[in-house]
């Protein structure tokens, strides 16, 4: 590689210092990586990327506190990623579906260093991630597990939001407005990934713009002609359609 193309600048997020140095050895081999940041937790390397805006990321997807996967979904920086993990189906299934590259612990070096070519072609030729990160995994794999906290971005600051603190999650042009028990936080996402992913047991989908936690719904009224609105325990006041309010009938004899 010729030595006045620009050094691809690289941050590694891994809570194990083993992997880290096991990353930083492979990576010493290729002149034009430059380690500009090592993170062992994913709110470090949030700040960190947002404030460093590095080429490359090495994200570690199993991480207490807050995971890679987590990381990504309010990543609005452009990085090349490349995930790392130790062998997880669902994981492994999401980034195929995706086509994000990914690498499986233990490190094979081989696999490794091709994973790197790869995205450095992409940096170079400027064909990397043109979108923000958090549009690389919009799809979750078929039959992943509910989830069971929410995390926002609001600037550098990180919130979590268990499930069983939402009480009602509302549209908003590309976004959604998630009213919790300790306020509300704006998320961009779809309605219908809380509609796949909110436990079936707990929320409906009342209205298109609003999908509610069903033990906050006091009772429906009618509502003009045809018409139904629900009254949580907050006292708001939400519209509920045609379809929303035969499955409350149906499935849940209001």
């Amino acid at each position: 590689m010729e030595s006045h193309m620009e050094k691809i600048r690289t941050v590694i997020v891994e809570d194990e210092a083993p992997a880290r140095e096991i990353i930083k050895h492979y990576l010493k081999e290729l002149d034009y990586i430059d380690v500009i940041a090592e993170c062992a937790d994913g709110f470090s390397g949030l700040k960190t990327i947002s404030t460093l805006k590095p080429d490359l990321v090495f994200l570690d997807i199993q991480m207490p506190r807050l995971s890679g996967i987590e990381m990504v979904e309010v990543m609005t920086e452009k990085p090349e990623i490349i995930f790392t993990t130790a062998y997880d189906q669902f994981a492994i299934r999401a980034f195929e579906f995706n086509a994000v590259d990914y690498l499986l612990k233990p490190f094979q070096k081989r696999r490794f260093l091709e994973a790197v070519k790869k995205a450095t072609d992409k940096i170079q030729s400027g064909t990397g991630n043109l979108k923000p990160a958090s549009e690389l995994l919009q799809q979750k794999p078929e039959n992943s597990p509910p989830v069971n906290r929410v995390v926002v971005r609001k600037g550098n600051a990180i919130n979590l939001i268990p499930v069983d603190q939402i009480r009602f999650v509302e549209a908003q042009d590309d976004y959604v407005m998630i009213h919790h028990s300790n306020g509300k936080a704006l998320k961009q996402q779809t309605m219908k990934f809380y509609e796949d992913n909110l436990p079936k047991s707990d929320f409906v989908r009342i209205h298109r713009s609003y999908i509610v936690r069903v033990e906050e719904i006091k009772r429906i009224e009618p509502y003009g002609k045809d018409n139904h609105i629900a009254i949580l325990q907050s006292g708001d006041k939400l519209p509920v359609s045609r379809t929303g309010y035969q499955q409350l009938r149906e499935d849940l004899n209001f």
